[in-house]
């Protein structure tokens, strides 16, 4: 073993120049993966940790043994949610709720710190008259995040604001509930959250996956002649796999550790992408220890699985590696597995749970990937029977000698065309909400009751010198400020009215749409998110792999230069055997995302969101083209010197 590490370190010393080249290349991959790897898994997590830290509010009813009694509605100040939890506790023992020393006592009111500072900035009557009694901060245990405008409210147990309420209560608010204890459990949109982020968790990993073990395979045609040598000159299988696994996982093991350090330094960045809402809490983006360990030790192993998957034809058949005879053919039944994965993913959806549907969408990744360089060798066939000039010809046979080496090239942006289909019809805008009132209160208030509090708010909105008129309705009052009313008008009306009907909030019909309407704003930024990881794995994935196959094919790029063939036929057929697998692939794994969204399409498309990612497509393409137009200069300097090289 030691004989066959020492070996395998002296062969990556001993590459020469180009040969450290193609270690390099394999190090930027490894590390670029690893480092987005953390990013798709960390967004799980931090939902995750978002979700518990919110649970609170939405407690568990107690059967008996109540501790306290809490209730959550949903607030306003300059277009902003708040979130007011009213609490009582019933006796001595309550314990304390998340972010606090104890259970306020009646009339204190603690604020998160985003709200306390706001509170300093507005003018009293749209914010601060609202909280006369504050009397602490609440701590981050207590808030979703950084950013959250919350306030918890003290009341004796008998207080109106803790009383069953005769009508529902809006969306994102919870009803007065006995508590047993505070560790509640997630609400529905927290939940819908993580189901969200699993989903695009998976539109981001599996590519990632992908472009990882790929990685082992960069210059793998220098590799396996090497190897094919060894085996010539006495090595045996054990030995010729053991150099192979000890080089492969040396340069991943660096790649991951590089791409670890270079994940922890852009996770503060990451932490300002706002989604729920608002940005991150910066521990809610790093995952845990174990999570960076079974990376440092999943993607060398991934990397080492990969290159020794290749190595069948080293060892038993060396001769033919070292004569160059080309591979045997795919097969057909590759196409098979996607078509049964395409089939898998509308049963799925309609019939399991989301683990499931997110398990079948990973499946119609992979065969998606398994049946590229069948149809990157399909499509090589067809560019050589019809080809009219010689790049576009050597294009053509090319693909056809090599369609696993060419599908590597273009499986990024095949992968992410899958991504940006899938998204292309699951992107809602807000605007699918119409244009709900914002310059009309509802105010709902207990049977009964709904002309003294009509002529209550009379005298409170015009103390308050905000002009307004206000009438009864069923189950409430309205006051129309006109639509001449901002902002602060609005927000100096809510305060006046606090307090008016306990336990409930005025709000306009906007910001009572305002929850559903941050769930598709959300959507749209994830969906941004999720485009921008995978194209930049595209992107790095097409310079990486180009530049690694000018370094794998330079001794017959150095023969066709002797043979008098041109410098710009040899760069148009390097472009072209990119750029028509590109078209086909690119568009037909598009297509096969749209396929795929189809059965979780509920509402119509957004024409703007369609544009966006049209032009997210359009840009990564680009960026795929200029990427790969980088190894021209390698080109150049690989044929420079013409005479055949010995190796």
């Amino acid at each position: 073993m030691n004989a066959t590490l020492s070996l395998a370190w002296r062969l990556l010393r001993g590459g020469g120049r180009r040969g450290l080249l193609g270690t390099w290349l394999t190090f930027g991959a490894v590390a670029v993966s690893t480092a987005l790897l953390l990013f798709a898994i960390s967004a799980n997590l931090a939902f995750d940790a978002r979700a518990e830290r919110g649970a609170w509010r939405n407690p568990v009813a107690a059967k008996s043994g109540a501790v306290a009694v809490q209730a959550t509605r949903l607030d306003y100040v300059a277009g902003r949610p708040i979130t007011v939890v009213d609490i009582a506790a019933l006796g001595d023992r309550a314990p304390a709720p998340p972010g606090l020393p104890r259970v306020p006592a009646p009339g204190e009111v603690w604020l998160s710190p985003a709200l306390r500072e706001l509170a300093r900035e507005l003018p009293a009557d749209r914010l601060a008259a609202r909280y006369p009694e504050q009397r602490g901060t609440l701590g981050e245990e207590a808030l979703v995040h950084p950013e959250e405008l919350v306030v918890v409210a003290g009341h004796r147990p008998d207080d109106p604001a803790m009383k069953s309420r005769d009508r529902d209560v809006a969306m994102g608010s919870v009803k007065p509930t006995r508590v047993a204890s505070f560790a509640g459990t997630p609400t529905d949109d927290a939940i819908g959250y993580r189901i969200l982020a699993l989903i695009a968790g998976v539109l981001m990993v599996v590519p990632l996956l992908v472009f990882g073990g790929a990685a082992a395979r960069l210059t793998v045609a220098r590799r396996d002649q090497r190897l094919a040598a060894l085996r010539l000159v006495g090595a045996t299988p054990a030995q010729v796999a053991g150099m192979t696994v000890a080089e492969a996982m040396l340069v991943a093991l660096a790649g991951a550790l590089a791409g670890t350090v270079l994940y922890g330094l852009a996770a503060p960045l990451l932490t300002r992408i706002e989604i729920g809402g608002g940005p991150w809490y910066t521990a809610d983006l790093w995952p845990p220890v174990w999570i960076v360990a079974v990376a440092l030790a999943g993607v060398p192993v991934l990397v080492g699985l990969s290159a020794v998957a290749g190595l069948r034809r080293v060892v038993v058949s060396p001769l033919g590696v070292a004569k160059r005879e080309t591979p045997p053919g795919l097969r057909f039944v590759r196409v098979l597995v996607l078509l049964a994965a395409l089939i898998a993913v509308p049963v799925l959806s309609r019939q399991a749970g989301v683990a499931v549907i997110a398990g079948a969408l990973g499946l119609a990744f992979l065969s998606l990937n398994l049946v590229g360089p069948w149809v990157v060798a399909v499509i090589g066939r067809v560019t050589a029977a019809r080809a009219r000039r010689p790049g576009t010809l050597l294009a053509g046979r090319r693909l056809v000698d090599d369609p696993r080496s060419a599908w590597r090239t273009v499986s990024g942006v095949a992968l992410t065309g899958f991504v940006a289909g899938f998204l292309g019809l699951l992107s809602p805008s807000a605007d699918l909400l119409g244009s709900p009132d914002r310059h009309q209160l509802t105010l709902a208030v207990p049977v009964g009751q709904a002309e003294k509090a009509a002529a209550e708010a009379r005298e409170r909105l015009a103390v308050a010198g905000v002009r307004a008129e206000v009438e009864t309705t069923k189950g409430g009052i309205v006051a129309a400020l006109g639509t001449g009313a901002d902002q602060a008008v609005t927000d100096r009306a809510r305060t006046a009215l606090e307090g008016l009907a306990p336990g409930h909030t005025a709000t306009t019909e906007a910001e009572d749409g305002s929850t559903s309407a941050q769930v598709l704003k959300d959507v749209g930024t994830g969906t941004v998110v999720v485009l921008a990881v995978s194209f930049l794995v595209a992107i790095a994935s097409a310079g990486i792999t180009a530049a690694s196959s000018v370094l794998d094919r330079r001794q017959t790029y150095a023969l066709l230069r002797l043979a008098g063939t041109p410098l710009e036929v040899l760069d148009r057929a390097r472009r072209s055997e990119t750029l028509i697998p590109l078209a086909v692939m690119g568009g037909g794994s598009i297509a096969t995302g749209v396929l795929c969204a189809l059965p979780f399409m509920y509402a119509a498309m957004n024409v703007r969101g369609v544009l966006t990612l049209v032009t997210c497509v359009v840009l990564g393409f680009g960026g795929v083209l200029a990427a790969g137009a980088l190894s021209r200069p390698l080109l150049r300097s690989v044929t420079a010197d013409p005479a055949p090289r010995p190796d």
